[in-house]
């Protein structure tokens, strides 16, 4: 079983999107957390209360942030029952607390995930009914207690999931497009980009302007959780330290800048979407910061001599082209006419039609939008120079 720390510091996870895990690395870093270690999709490091309250706040590539409580090898099904019951299960949960086992397996002798987070469950109920004669209910939407239960070569870790709800959910976006792009895949590619926060920001196809709010509230310097309509995991725990999360939410709340920090421009030729992206926009309470503009982005100029541009275009997979490798060109045409001074960078799904843009990329970064493989590719689109329009003669790995 796990030991709790003298000191007041015990171990963290911190899950996050393939590809993003450094980015998150960083940002526990700047929470001076300490141990910090890159794993797959997830970041351990050890941190107090405080801090762990601070990473749900404040982590903007950060899915759900863990604390694991115990860990030991389960050989088989009645071995799973048997630790499971070991452990006093009184100490985090209370009869009419609701509860719920996200569990995950791999490369053990147990094959499904559902009837691990079932045995674990049943362990649960059974040392409850044997000692009081009732049991917890079980609700799988909207728990006061989530559970989670990660199982790799038949090695359990049980974790307290602090952030309840999945932290992607910021909670601003009252309307999506067809095909949305998750908020903390949205964060995790400005922050690849190495926007400094105060040059010219541009989403040229917005959508319903998801980049243009993470970065928005990256300038602003707007904790993700602000918006947040849930409640916390850790706020039904029983050590929930009520003074230190006000602190925690109220310093967050005086770090935010009202006055708009950098120029944040999003365009998309459907107006539909236009208005669902102001909406969106309306409702974080940064019109002032965002301009947005119908717009054939064919058709625009870069405002600025420098800055950034961010695009997720169609990859002919959710949202169909009528010319897919017609539609890449264009965007390296217009990138290299109009937007010289610039950087910019494409997510895609689609490496076949990405050669047509007819530029070569300086960056491929591996990462996943839902299941779909794409690669951010980064352009630099030096000014006055022939180095931006080499043709891209390599293959797109």
């Amino acid at each position: 079983m796990a030991k709790k720390n003298p000191n007041g510091n015990f171990n963290i996870t911190v899950t996050t999107l393939a590809g993003l895990e450094e980015i998150l690395a960083e940002e526990l870093r700047a929470l001076d957390m300490d141990y910090i270690k890159v794993g797959t999709r997830a970041v351990t490091c050890s941190g107090n209360q405080r801090q762990l309250y601070e990473a749900n706040v404040w982590c903007r590539t950060a899915i759900r942030v863990l604390k694991p409580f115990a860990t030991f090898k389960a050989r088989d099904e009645r071995n799973l029952y048997e630790q499971v019951q070991k452990i006093n299960w009184s100490d985090y949960l209370t009869l009419d607390q609701t509860f719920a086992i996200d569990a995950a397996v791999s490369h053990s002798t147990f094959e499904h995930s559902l009837f691990l987070a079932q045995l674990t469950k049943d362990a649960i109920v059974d040392q409850f009914r044997s000692k009081t004669g009732e049991r917890p209910s079980v609700d799988r939407v909207r728990p006061d207690l989530r559970l989670n239960l990660h199982m790799h070569e038949n090695m359990v870790t049980l974790s307290l999931d602090s952030s309840g709800d999945s932290l992607h959910r910021r909670g601003y976006r009252l309307q999506t497009n067809v095909a949305p792009l998750n908020e903390v895949l949205a964060a995790g590619i400005i922050m690849l980009s190495g926007w400094d926060k105060k040059s010219t920001f541009i989403d040229p196809m917005c959508g319903s302007g998801t980049l243009l709010i993470e970065a928005a509230m990256m300038a602003q310097n707007i904790a993700p959780a602000l918006y947040r309509r849930d409640d916390f995991g850790f706020e039904k725990w029983k050590d929930f330290d009520k003074k230190t999360f006000e602190m925690v939410w109220r310093t967050a709340e005086a770090k935010a800048k009202e006055q708009p920090q950098a120029e944040i421009i999003g365009y998309d030729i459907d107006a539909d979407y236009i208005e669902a992206a102001q909406n969106n926009i309306d409702n974080a309470s940064l019109e002032k910061v965002i301009k947005l503009q119908q717009a054939n982005f064919f058709e625009t100029v870069a405002p600025t001599s420098e800055g950034v541009v961010v695009m997720n275009p169609p990859y002919n997979e959710r949202i169909l082209s009528d010319d897919i490798n017609q539609l890449y060109k264009s965007i390296g045409d217009t990138l290299k006419t109009n937007y010289q001074g610039f950087d910019a960078f494409i997510l895609t799904g689609n490496l076949e039609a990405a050669k047509n843009i007819g530029l070569r990329a300086s960056r491929r970064t591996p990462l996943y939008n839902g299941p779909i493989d794409c690669r951010l590719l980064k352009y630099e689109l030096y000014r006055g120079s022939k180095r931006g329009e080499e043709k891209n003669k390599e293959s797109i790995e």
